[in-house]
Protein backbone atom coordinates (compact mmCIF):
# COMPACT_ATOMS: atom_id res chain seq x y z
CA UNK A 1 0.00 0.00 0.00
CA UNK A 2 1.22 3.69 -0.77
CA UNK A 3 2.02 5.91 1.80
CA UNK A 4 -1.42 8.65 2.62
CA UNK A 5 0.73 10.14 5.62
CA UNK A 6 -0.04 13.54 5.60
CA UNK A 7 -2.75 13.55 2.81
CA UNK A 8 -5.87 15.38 4.37
CA UNK A 9 -9.05 13.67 3.61
CA UNK A 10 -12.81 15.81 3.68
CA UNK A 11 -15.56 13.06 4.79
CA UNK A 12 -18.71 14.07 5.51
CA UNK A 13 -21.31 12.35 8.06
CA UNK A 14 -17.66 11.66 8.96
CA UNK A 15 -18.45 11.21 12.72
CA UNK A 16 -21.13 8.34 12.78
CA UNK A 17 -22.04 5.38 10.83
CA UNK A 18 -20.63 4.35 7.97
CA UNK A 19 -18.80 7.82 7.84
CA UNK A 20 -17.12 7.03 11.01
CA UNK A 21 -15.51 4.23 9.93
CA UNK A 22 -14.20 5.90 6.74
CA UNK A 23 -12.66 8.56 9.04
CA UNK A 24 -11.19 5.64 10.91
CA UNK A 25 -9.74 3.81 7.94
CA UNK A 26 -8.25 7.00 6.72
CA UNK A 27 -7.06 8.19 9.89
CA UNK A 28 -5.00 4.89 10.55
CA UNK A 29 -2.99 4.93 6.88
CA UNK A 30 -2.09 8.52 8.02
CA UNK A 31 -4.38 10.96 6.73
CA UNK A 32 -5.16 13.92 8.45
CA UNK A 33 -9.49 13.98 8.25
CA UNK A 34 -11.17 16.69 8.33
CA UNK A 35 -14.97 15.41 9.32
CA UNK A 36 -18.22 16.86 8.63
CA UNK A 37 -21.43 16.77 10.49
CA UNK A 38 -24.48 18.02 11.03
CA UNK A 39 -25.81 18.32 14.70
CA UNK A 40 -24.23 15.99 17.06
CA UNK A 41 -21.62 18.47 18.51
CA UNK A 42 -21.44 16.10 21.23
CA UNK A 43 -19.90 13.00 19.20
CA UNK A 44 -17.74 15.61 16.85
CA UNK A 45 -16.01 17.18 20.15
CA UNK A 46 -15.57 13.32 20.81
CA UNK A 47 -14.07 12.59 17.16
CA UNK A 48 -12.04 15.48 17.14
CA UNK A 49 -10.09 15.29 20.74
CA UNK A 50 -9.71 11.64 20.11
CA UNK A 51 -7.94 12.34 16.63
CA UNK A 52 -4.50 14.42 16.89
CA UNK A 53 -4.73 16.67 14.33
CA UNK A 54 -8.06 16.05 12.71
CA UNK A 55 -10.83 18.61 12.48
CA UNK A 56 -14.54 18.76 12.53
CA UNK A 57 -16.51 20.96 10.30
CA UNK A 58 -20.66 21.50 11.26
CA UNK A 59 -22.71 22.20 8.30
CA UNK A 60 -25.44 22.03 5.93
CA UNK A 61 -24.82 19.58 2.95
CA UNK A 62 -27.96 21.10 1.18
CA UNK A 63 -26.76 24.63 1.23
CA UNK A 64 -23.96 25.81 -1.54
CA UNK A 65 -23.03 28.33 0.92
CA UNK A 66 -22.01 25.92 3.69
CA UNK A 67 -20.29 23.45 1.40
CA UNK A 68 -18.12 26.17 -0.06
CA UNK A 69 -17.40 27.49 3.80
CA UNK A 70 -16.40 24.18 4.58
CA UNK A 71 -13.89 23.50 2.05
CA UNK A 72 -12.85 27.03 2.86
CA UNK A 73 -12.04 25.96 6.30
CA UNK A 74 -10.45 22.51 5.46
CA UNK A 75 -8.19 24.44 3.19
CA UNK A 76 -7.04 27.69 5.28
CA UNK A 77 -7.23 24.78 8.40
CA UNK A 78 -4.72 22.20 6.61
CA UNK A 79 -3.58 23.57 3.47
CA UNK A 80 -4.40 21.17 1.19
CA UNK A 81 -7.28 18.31 0.49
CA UNK A 82 -6.49 15.03 -1.10
CA UNK A 83 -9.60 13.05 -0.84
CA UNK A 84 -13.54 14.00 -0.79
CA UNK A 85 -15.87 11.34 0.61
CA UNK A 86 -19.24 12.82 -0.19
CA UNK A 87 -20.80 10.13 2.49
CA UNK A 88 -23.42 12.53 4.42
CA UNK A 89 -27.29 11.25 3.43
CA UNK A 90 -30.83 11.62 4.58
CA UNK A 91 -34.36 10.10 4.12
CA UNK A 92 -37.80 11.28 4.05
CA UNK A 93 -39.85 8.13 2.93
CA UNK A 94 -43.22 8.17 2.02
CA UNK A 95 -44.89 6.48 -1.52
CA UNK A 96 -44.83 9.07 -4.17
CA UNK A 97 -48.66 9.10 -3.59
CA UNK A 98 -48.35 10.91 -0.39
CA UNK A 99 -45.02 12.23 -0.77
CA UNK A 100 -44.58 16.28 -0.66
CA UNK A 101 -42.91 18.45 -2.79
CA UNK A 102 -41.20 19.20 0.22
CA UNK A 103 -39.73 15.81 1.02
CA UNK A 104 -38.69 15.14 -2.39
CA UNK A 105 -36.41 18.72 -2.24
CA UNK A 106 -34.81 18.34 0.82
CA UNK A 107 -33.57 14.57 -0.28
CA UNK A 108 -32.53 15.43 -3.28
CA UNK A 109 -31.12 18.52 -2.15
CA UNK A 110 -28.64 16.68 0.57
CA UNK A 111 -28.00 13.63 -0.93
CA UNK A 112 -27.12 14.48 -4.58
CA UNK A 113 -27.21 18.30 -4.89
CA UNK A 114 -24.87 18.51 -1.61
CA UNK A 115 -22.12 16.16 -3.39
CA UNK A 116 -21.92 18.41 -6.51
CA UNK A 117 -21.60 21.58 -4.15
CA UNK A 118 -18.70 19.93 -2.67
CA UNK A 119 -17.08 18.71 -5.75
CA UNK A 120 -17.41 22.33 -7.06
CA UNK A 121 -15.54 24.08 -4.56
CA UNK A 122 -12.80 21.78 -4.18
CA UNK A 123 -12.27 20.78 -7.51
CA UNK A 124 -10.19 23.71 -9.16
CA UNK A 125 -7.82 22.99 -5.66
CA UNK A 126 -7.61 19.44 -7.43
CA UNK A 127 -7.20 20.11 -10.74
CA UNK A 128 -4.29 22.93 -9.73
CA UNK A 129 -2.94 20.20 -7.88
CA UNK A 130 -2.66 17.78 -10.43
CA UNK A 131 -4.41 14.97 -7.97
CA UNK A 132 -7.27 14.04 -6.03
CA UNK A 133 -9.88 11.53 -5.04
CA UNK A 134 -13.05 11.98 -4.86
CA UNK A 135 -15.92 8.80 -3.49
CA UNK A 136 -19.28 9.34 -3.66
CA UNK A 137 -21.55 7.01 -1.15
CA UNK A 138 -24.66 5.62 -3.18
CA UNK A 139 -26.63 2.93 -2.01
CA UNK A 140 -27.84 -0.62 -3.24
CA UNK A 141 -31.42 1.95 -3.10
CA UNK A 142 -29.40 3.74 -6.22
CA UNK A 143 -29.71 0.38 -8.11
CA UNK A 144 -32.73 -1.01 -7.54
CA UNK A 145 -34.91 1.49 -6.10
CA UNK A 146 -37.02 0.36 -3.33
CA UNK A 147 -40.79 1.35 -1.82
CA UNK A 148 -41.30 4.22 -0.24
CA UNK A 149 -38.03 6.19 -1.20
CA UNK A 150 -38.27 7.56 -4.93
CA UNK A 151 -36.71 10.59 -3.04
CA UNK A 152 -33.49 8.33 -1.77
CA UNK A 153 -33.53 6.27 -5.15
CA UNK A 154 -33.51 9.06 -7.32
CA UNK A 155 -30.55 10.58 -5.44
CA UNK A 156 -28.51 7.99 -5.12
CA UNK A 157 -28.80 7.05 -8.68
CA UNK A 158 -28.16 10.29 -9.82
CA UNK A 159 -24.40 10.03 -8.06
CA UNK A 160 -23.49 7.20 -10.69
CA UNK A 161 -24.46 10.05 -13.56
CA UNK A 162 -22.30 12.18 -11.31
CA UNK A 163 -19.39 9.86 -11.01
CA UNK A 164 -19.32 8.88 -14.69
CA UNK A 165 -19.37 12.39 -16.11
CA UNK A 166 -17.05 13.45 -13.75
CA UNK A 167 -14.77 11.01 -13.67
CA UNK A 168 -14.71 11.20 -17.78
CA UNK A 169 -13.77 15.13 -17.10
CA UNK A 170 -10.90 15.20 -14.91
CA UNK A 171 -9.12 11.60 -15.72
CA UNK A 172 -6.34 13.22 -17.58
CA UNK A 173 -5.99 15.57 -14.59
CA UNK A 174 -4.88 13.17 -11.73
CA UNK A 175 -8.30 12.76 -10.28
CA UNK A 176 -10.20 9.73 -10.16
CA UNK A 177 -14.20 9.75 -9.01
CA UNK A 178 -15.65 6.51 -7.99
CA UNK A 179 -18.73 5.71 -6.12
CA UNK A 180 -19.66 2.84 -2.91
CA UNK A 181 -22.95 1.79 -2.91
CA UNK A 182 -23.84 -0.26 0.02
CA UNK A 183 -26.50 -2.15 1.19
CA UNK A 184 -28.23 -3.04 4.41
CA UNK A 185 -25.15 -2.15 7.11
CA UNK A 186 -25.49 -2.21 10.32
CA UNK A 187 -25.76 0.88 11.80
CA UNK A 188 -27.94 3.11 14.35
CA UNK A 189 -30.40 4.17 11.56
CA UNK A 190 -30.83 0.01 10.47
CA UNK A 191 -30.86 -0.52 13.92
CA UNK A 192 -34.11 1.18 14.32
CA UNK A 193 -35.71 -1.00 11.76
CA UNK A 194 -38.30 -3.22 13.62
CA UNK A 195 -36.80 -7.07 14.45
CA UNK A 196 -39.55 -8.96 11.74
CA UNK A 197 -38.99 -6.10 9.03
CA UNK A 198 -34.90 -6.33 9.51
CA UNK A 199 -35.08 -10.14 9.06
CA UNK A 200 -37.06 -10.03 5.99
CA UNK A 201 -34.13 -7.94 4.48
CA UNK A 202 -31.50 -10.28 6.15
CA UNK A 203 -33.52 -13.27 4.22
CA UNK A 204 -32.61 -11.38 1.16
CA UNK A 205 -29.39 -11.18 1.39
CA UNK A 206 -27.19 -14.21 -0.08
CA UNK A 207 -24.27 -14.14 2.90
CA UNK A 208 -27.41 -14.26 5.20
CA UNK A 209 -26.01 -11.23 7.60
CA UNK A 210 -25.89 -7.27 7.63
CA UNK A 211 -22.85 -5.63 6.28
CA UNK A 212 -20.58 -3.95 8.73
CA UNK A 213 -19.34 -0.23 8.17
CA UNK A 214 -15.80 -1.37 8.17
CA UNK A 215 -16.35 -3.46 4.70
CA UNK A 216 -17.85 -0.46 3.62
CA UNK A 217 -14.66 1.48 4.17
CA UNK A 218 -12.62 -0.87 3.31
CA UNK A 219 -13.62 0.18 -0.20
CA UNK A 220 -13.14 3.58 0.84
CA UNK A 221 -9.67 3.36 1.45
CA UNK A 222 -8.70 1.35 -1.42
CA UNK A 223 -10.34 3.72 -3.62
CA UNK A 224 -8.23 6.73 -1.96
CA UNK A 225 -5.10 4.91 -1.94
CA UNK A 226 -2.61 6.84 -4.62
CA UNK A 227 -2.20 3.59 -5.89
CA UNK A 228 -5.62 2.94 -6.94
CA UNK A 229 -4.98 5.70 -10.00
CA UNK A 230 -6.34 3.52 -13.06
CA UNK A 231 -10.04 2.90 -11.70
CA UNK A 232 -11.90 5.91 -12.04
CA UNK A 233 -16.24 6.30 -13.06
CA UNK A 234 -16.57 3.15 -11.62
CA UNK A 235 -19.55 1.49 -8.91
CA UNK A 236 -18.30 -1.00 -6.24
CA UNK A 237 -20.96 -2.30 -4.64
CA UNK A 238 -20.80 -3.72 -1.31
CA UNK A 239 -24.64 -5.51 -0.63
CA UNK A 240 -24.01 -9.12 0.39
CA UNK A 241 -24.77 -10.04 -3.09
CA UNK A 242 -28.36 -8.69 -2.50
CA UNK A 243 -28.45 -7.32 -5.91
CA UNK A 244 -26.20 -8.53 -8.62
Amino acid sequence: MADMTGQVALVTGGIRGIGAAISERLADRGVTVAAGYSRDKEAADRFHESHPGSSVHQGNIGSNEDCERVIGEVLDQHGRLDILVNNAGITADKTVRKMTPDDWDRVVQVNLSGAFYLIRAVLQHMLDRGSGRIVNISSIIGESGNIGQANYAAAKAGLFGLTMSLAQETARKGITVNSVAPGYISTEMVAAVPKEALDKVVAKIPVGRLGEAGEVARVVEFLADPDSAFITGQIYSVNGGQYM
